[in-house]
């Protein structure tokens, strides 16, 4: 929820370094103004701006994409979290499994993905490889979503088309009225059953979500969880001394998105 003063600036800014950071390709002023709602000029000012401390940079083409600046703000935040660093011991170990491996952060309606592993794809490849995609189709994205308060979880998605969701905002609430009782996401593949996508929460509260995707049998969906589940514990378990009052189990779920 935005204070009662918010800095539109700083608002507008840190907008305009997302666009930058996932719009696939260089973008120009005008283009950027439009995505964002901004007015051109102010959308060149905030664009010099970044552009001077780094975190931009013009082609010889005069558009703008990201600059080396925000780069190391990528770095230093995974430093900082040391979310990643912990978790690729035990997200490699589940490269035996032979399904699709994730572990995603929530962004407003979006999961990013910062490990994305196919089956047979080393650890290197699976980082940061794609980009935003819509929490309501992604098992991480709906567990973590349930998480939020209710009033939230509207205020987000009020007066939108929700992906998966023609009948909007009441069936997406059941449902993660009901991923909240169950404490994990199981989504199926309208088109294909045995296609399933399943994901636990790390932490409490929750920063992340871990998951597994691919051709899963019925009798075979309940010992996968456990194995997230399990990993889970071995990621909290590796966390820095500072952290060692963080409980690694996270508490029963109590309540509702209502």
């Amino acid at each position: 929820m935005l204070p009662a003063q918010p800095n539109r600036s700083l608002i507008d800014g840190i907008a305009c370094l997302q666009a930058l950071a996932t719009g696939g390709a260089p973008s120009g002023v005008r283009d950027l103004a439009r995505r964002l709602g901004l007015e051109t000029t102010r959308a060149h000012r905030l664009l010099k701006t970044l552009s001077h401390l780094g975190f931009a940079r013009q082609t010889p083409r005069r558009k703008y994409e990201p600059g080396p600046a925000m780069h190391v703000l990528s770095a230093q935040s995974l430093f900082a979290s040391g979310l990643l660093r912990r978790a690729l011991d035990p997200l490699k170990a589940l490269r035996r499994h032979r399904l699709i491996v994730a572990l995603g952060i929530l962004w407003r309606e979006h999961v990013c993905y910062l490990y994305h592993a196919m089956p047979g794809m080393s650890p290197g490849e699976a980082l940061g490889r794609l980009g935003l995609y819509p929490a309501p189709r992604s098992s991480i994205g709906m567990v973590l979503t349930a998480r939020l308060p209710g009033e939230e979880i509207r205020r987000i998605y009020r007066g939108r088309e929700i992906p998966g969701y023609p009948g909007g905002l009441r069936d997406l609430m059941a449902d993660l009225r009901e991923i909240r009782r169950r404490g994990y996401a199981h989504l199926v593949h309208s088109r294909s059953p045995r296609r399933v996508t399943m994901a636990v929460p790390l932490g409490e509260p929750p920063d992340a979500a871990l998951a597994f995707s691919g051709n899963i049998p019925p009798e075979k969906r309940d010992p996968l969880l456990e194995v997230l589940r399990d990993t889970v514990r071995r990621i909290l378990a590796q966390r820095d001394p500072a952290d060692a009052g963080t409980r690694l189990e996270p508490p029963p779920f109590q309540g509702d998105p209502r």
